[in-house]
């Protein structure tokens, strides 16, 4: 209970707002910083790609108005959630430009996206040099636009014509009036900077580049450097747009997972199809998917056998011929036939939207090394105000120097100091390969997830529907004497016809790839632990255990030790035989995925050992494990497996567990970096930091490598927004470089490190380097 200002007492309420213009983890930031001061706020949670901010409100105290307005001041737009999308604020508006016009309500997959994860994990801590405030925030109605048409652009464009202007001026009439014709354009740049940095400094965060930018550019007009303010206003303009293109590449494949997903779909009810919106699709309902169409939802085949392309969910680029009985995702193509599917997720919970989900929550889980930059810069930042007022004050009046030179450098050293390049050096190599793993199929919640995948050393898996596909299939079929192999799979596919059994199923899939028809059965009965008996072609016909066949004097003792080798073998027998008389052994085995082995070969060139964990007999583990090259420990329970897990992380270096079923769910989670298969539970997937769509082995040593190179981008953005710091911060206070420099230096480093980053966008984890 909360007590309110009244001095009644109320639960806080969860509310949620839709906030627009928000194009870094610093604008999530400043959003956070200017609500969270405010009576009653509590848990204040902002998604950046989501455009959500979620708090408690306790009754009686902050008016939610007070909340939208403190957002508002900042430059951003806000409305309730559900509402149609607000208008974030222009940075600029140039005479006869139209305010942009409110975009439509969110879209199914957004607005049912929020609907179903109510709270997000903490958002970036507020850095002390990256404005997010008075960045001239993206604005909904540039999206799409080139650069020119956007407010970014428009602001590039005017204030290189003014500067150009003045430059004429000078050349055309004299030096005095092209001073004011360089004052008028830095004061018209300016103005839009200046009221972004004091709105920013009345929330309480006065250190952001905008009020260096003011501060700098009007102390250049004082010390009568007019043309060099009016050039630094222009630069950094012509930078915002550099970090806005870099930064709307980033986001467009979040919003491009989103539009996979069709907005209507074509429902069938009283033997009719009609049109409607997807987003209102209900479990049970069923709807009619045409050759070419994308999947309005997820769902199961109740009629029909077609090609689908789950490229676009998955990665995977081969298409599966998937008939009744088999699953679909929304947003895959049916590419052959028209399929009747019934829904088993609502919009809100589908696999597209349960992926965008992942990726917007994974800003939450922030890297280690993001929250050390994060702290560091807000020392930092202030730090660096000190020594330009010392480089200021301390010459003129110690060494009797000349107050505007250095003023000049003072005012210089504060645009060098800035550290948005070193800010957004962690969350712009993070976000970019988040995005590009989440288009090949591989999903990592978070920076935290990245930066602990990079230090693993040992992988553990599950065994059955991990390492192996996790369904029987029949090996070998050994004919007993002198019966065809044929007549074997044929009389046990009879006995099998009507069963359910994952070993009936192998059965009848053997004998429909090898084009053997079942003969005709009846009377089927179950013998409980034992096997099946049907009658086939008149007579009773079993498919049983060995034992069981040899207490019915079917099987001999040449019989019994084939059965016994294919047993040391790790593979389950059953006889196929009739009264008194054996017709052949079938042996079972849930197989390794086709690319297991390769994937333990990958890893041991990563320089990591792997290890089955399995609660199957040790004779099946040994044989799945020592064919794959890789230790094993077999017949554990649930609780053996995390016993397992927590011994090995004792160790240097991470502990990485791959899994797919509910009872891997507890080690998923005591692992350093738990990883669900694609197939898997939900309660696996809920609980991984990790998820490999496709269901490839391969793409474990894909997530390694992938969270490698992520922390190789970082480490190069770190020194490189170090570095140039340091060259300039040491020229500037020698004099050798100026004002233009400085602002080069500020949002040169930032577009470099942007662009660095994105060069993981291309970054295939499947590929070996």
């Amino acid at each position: 209970m909360v007590e309110t200002v009244d001095g009644t007492a109320g639960a806080p309420e969860r509310r949620e707002w839709t906030v627009t213009g928000m194009d870094c983890a610093a604008c999530g930031a400043k959003v956070r910083g200017a609500v969270e001061r405010l009576p009653g706020v509590a848990r204040v949670d902002v998604m950046v790609m989501g455009e959500r901010l979620t708090l408690d409100l306790a009754p009686g105290t902050t008016p939610p108005e007070r909340i939208e307005g403190a957002v508002k001041a900042l430059g951003y737009g806000i409305a309730p959630r559900g509402a149609a999308r607000p208008k974030g604020l222009k940075a600029f508006v140039l005479p006869g430009q139209a305010a942009a016009p409110e975009a439509a309500p969110a879209t199914a997959v957004g607005a049912s996206l929020d609907a179903g994860h109510g709270q997000a994990g903490h958002v970036h801590q507020a850095d002390a040099g990256h404005g997010a405030s008075g960045h001239v925030h993206d604005d909904p109605a540039d999206r799409g636009r080139p650069w020119w048409r956007t407010s970014k652009g428009q602001l590039v464009i005017l204030t290189g014509l003014l500067l150009a202007m003045a430059w004429g001026f000078e050349l055309l009439t004299s030096a005095e009036t092209g001073r004011w014709a360089f004052v008028l354009a830095t004061l018209v740049g300016l103005t839009p900077v200046a009221r972004r940095a004091f709105a920013a400094a009345r929330a309480g965060q006065p250190f952001t580049i905008e009020m260096l930018m003011t501060v700098a550019a009007l102390g250049a007009l004082v010390i009568d450097a007019a043309e060099e303010a009016a050039l630094v206003v222009f630069l950094f303009a012509v930078g915002e747009v550099l970090e806005g293109v870099a930064a709307s590449r980033a986001r467009a494949g979040i919003r491009a997972l989103a539009a996979l997903v069709p907005k209507t779909a074509l429902l069938e009810m009283g033997g009719t199809t009609r049109e409607v919106p997807a987003e209102s699709l209900a479990i049970g309902q069923v709807v009619l998917v045409r050759p070419g169409d994308r999947v309005p939802a997820d769902g199961t085949i109740l009629e029909g056998t077609s090609g689908i392309d789950e490229s676009p969910v998955t990665g995977e680029s081969v298409p599966k011929t998937k008939g009744p009985g088999e699953d679909v995702y929304a947003g895959s193509i049916n590419a052959e036939a028209a399929l009747r599917v019934t829904v088993t997720r609502a919009a809100e919970d589908n696999t597209i939207a349960r992926i965008i989900r992942l990726v917007e929550e994974a800003e939450s889980a922030r890297a280690p090394t993001e929250r050390f930059i994060d702290r560091f810069s807000r020392v930092y930042m202030p730090a660096v105000c000190a020594v330009a007022l010392l480089v200021i004050v301390v010459p003129p009046l110690l060494f009797g120097e000349p107050w505007g030179t250095w003023v000049y450098r003072g005012l210089a050293l504060l645009l060098i100091g800035c550290p948005c390049a070193l800010v957004i050096s962690v969350p712009a190599s993070i976000a970019s390969a988040l995005a590009s793993g989440a288009r090949r199929g591989v999903l990592m919640k978070g920076g935290a997830v990245i930066e602990a995948a990079a230090r693993v050393t040992r992988v553990a898996f599950d065994k059955t529907g991990t390492l192996t596909v996790g369904r029987p299939a029949v090996t070998d079929v050994v004919p007993l004497g002198g019966t065809p192999g044929a007549e074997v799979l044929a009389v046990a596919a009879a006995v099998e016809a009507g069963s359910s059994h994952p070993l009936a199923q192998a059965i009848r899939a053997r004998a429909e790839t090898e084009g053997v028809s079942a003969l005709p059965s009846s009377d089927a009965r179950a013998l409980v632990g034992q096997g099946v008996e049907a009658r086939v072609g008149g007579a009773l016909a079993w498919v049983a255990s060995p034992r069981f066949a040899a207490e019915a004097r079917a099987l001999d003792g040449d019989g019994l030790r084939r059965a016994s080798a294919l047993e040391e073998e790790g593979k389950t027998v059953v006889v196929a035989f009739r009264e008194g008389r054996a017709l052949g052994l079938l042996a079972l085995r849930d197989e390794p995925r086709p690319d297991a082995a390769r994937a333990v070969a990958e890893l041991r060139r990563l320089g990591v050992s792997a290890v089955m964990l399995t609660g199957d007999n040790r004779r099946t583990a040994q044989a799945i494990a020592g064919g794959l090259g890789l230790d094993h420990e077999a017949e554990l329970m649930p609780e053996d497996k995390v016993a397992a897990i927590r011994a090995m992380t004792g160790g240097a270096g991470g502990v990485m567990m791959v899994g797919d079923g509910i009872n891997d769910a507890p080690a998923l989670a005591q692992a350093s970096v738990g990883v669900a298969m694609g197939e898997g539970t939900d309660v696996a997937l809920e609980t991984a930091d990790a998820a490999v769509l496709r269901s490839r082995v391969t793409d474990v040593p894909g997530l390694i490598r992938l969270a490698r190179a992520a922390m190789g981008n970082i480490r190069q953005n770190v020194a490189l927004a170090l570095g140039l710091k340091a060259v300039f911060l040491v020229t500037t206070v020698l004099g050798v470089t100026g004002l233009w420099i400085a602002i080069l230096a500020d949002t040169g480093a930032t577009v470099l490190v942007t662009l660095n980053a994105l060069r993981l966008l291309a970054f295939d984890p499947s590929r070996e380097r």
